[in-house]
């Protein structure tokens, strides 16, 4: 408990009950470390299927199907993670996406989405089909969500970095669904993440995070249609950003009406500190959409990726194509015209065309399926040349491959292209993604 502000600790006294404070003030002590956990991304495999390859000890999450404590050190260095079967994720943040009930073909967005854990929790559920809006304002934040949402195969996205206020300019009351998981105190991190939360935590950032969080609640409410939902959390405990937000907000938006509300406290669960709650709007007039956008591209950029993807592919991988920038995408259903805001990914980044010839991106690796393709290299987990190639190193093959581009696979889940040049297989993932250390 000394590592707890004083401040802290008298405000979670008058808190909670008497009888709960040695629980709470206990889970802070040495003895007691914070619980990892991992999400199963059933874009790439079930969660039934991970649980037979899976090479650390799982335990399920009660309240995320897909979700499992994983009690290991570096979640983030298994090839498997490079692969995007997993998304590491501290159990209690997987709450607030399943309360969003979100499905196929609908329209989502999530207004705070770095670094991406609860926005491709949405993806999952809603199976590749219908529209996803990740924003982060804060464009460095955006770049690390970005590169979440390519390792995980997400289809169906487009990644923005713009104020909410923009965007509830742009769109109106267009969204079925959105998730506000605001910025807040973070003192439901304090054993996670102690340094940092605890160096950051005032009862004035208290006061300060809760009048942005009702700021960006109100932006939210402009982009939800009528009849739609909309979940508010945070990682914190405390009132002002939690029920009193709540609170707060009912008065200032009668159209909203509260469904639901779950408060996890680290004593009561095996996980951190969470909060969130479900609201639904209030049927009314239609929604409002921005203008669609109308797909373009050159005819001789489609020519060499058809040529490619019947080389390639077993079967057609893209329907629409759109060029911009140099570069080709094939776009998710009900695309708008987003020449006007900061996007940094839409839909598949299929690759570009380069002196005459159509080169993949890394993206298309990681949205194919190994049964879909042809080229590829095989790769078990013991296989040296699975760490070296996730270093970004040349790899030597002796299998039969078609000089050309590969897919790379270990374990029969893709890693990223290589180019087999005469039994050389060359790098082709970006620098930027390769692991650092063996």
């Amino acid at each position: 408990m000394s590592i707890l502000p004083a401040a802290f600790i008298e405000r979670m006294k008058k808190q909670l009950p008497e009888e709960e404070w040695e629980a709470f003030f206990a889970v802070y002590e040495g003895e007691h470390p914070s619980c990892k956990g991992l999400r199963v991304n059933p874009l790439k495999c079930s969660a039934a299927e991970f649980e037979k390859i899976s090479p650390f000890p799982l335990r399920p999450v009660p309240w995320e199907k897909n979700g499992f404590y994983a009690d290991a050190e570096k979640l983030g260095a298994h090839p498997y993670y490079f692969a995007g079967l997993y998304y590491p994720q501290e159990p209690s943040a997987m709450l607030p996406a399943p309360l969003l009930d979100v499905r196929p073909h609908e329209r989502v967005l999530d207004l705070c989405a770095a670094p991406g854990g609860k926005g491709t929790q949405l993806a999952a559920a809603m199976q590749g089909e219908g529209l996803l809006v990740l924003n982060e304002p804060v464009f460095s934040r955006a770049q690390i969500l970005s590169q979440n949402v390519e390792r995980l195969g997400v289809k169906n996205s487009v990644v923005i970095s713009e104020p909410p206020a923009k965007l509830a300019e742009f769109f109106g009351e267009y969204f079925d669904k959105i998730l506000v998981d605001a910025p807040c105190s973070g003192e439901g991190m304090f054993r996670k993440n102690a340094r940092e939360a605890l160096g950051e935590w005032s009862e004035e950032n208290v006061r300060l995070c809760a009048v942005r969080q009702s700021e960006i609640l109100s932006e939210a409410t402009k982009l939800l249609r009528p009849g739609g939902r909309l979940v508010y959390s945070t990682c914190t405990f405390s009132v002002e950003e939690d029920e009193g937000q709540v609170s707060d907000y009912l008065k200032n938006h009668s159209e909203m009406r509260l469904l639901k509300s779950e408060k996890f406290y680290p004593h009561k669960i095996a996980g951190e500190g969470h909060f969130a709650a479900l609201f639904e709007k209030a049927d009314g007039a239609e929604r409002t959409a921005p203008r669609p956008l109308r797909p373009r591209v050159s005819k001789e950029a489609e020519r060499l990726y058809r040529a490619f993807e019947r080389e390639f592919f077993l079967s057609p991988f893209a329907e629409t194509l759109h060029e911009a920038g140099g570069l080709l995408y094939a776009l998710p259903e009900d695309t708008f015209d987003f020449s006007l805001l900061r996007v940094l990914r839409a839909g598949v980044r299929l690759g570009e065309v380069k002196n005459g010839r159509f080169e993949p991106s890394h993206s298309l690796a990681m949205c194919a399926e190994r049964a879909e393709c042809r080229n590829v290299l095989e790769l078990c987990l013991s296989d040296v040349r699975v760490g070296r190639f996730l270093r970004g190193e040349s790899v030597e093959t002796d299998e039969k491959l078609k000089n050309g581009f590969c897919l790379v696979c270990v374990g029969g889940y893709p890693v990223g292209y290589g180019k087999a040049v005469n039994g050389t297989v060359k790098n082709h993932i970006p620098k930027a993604l390769r692991r650092m250390s063996a």
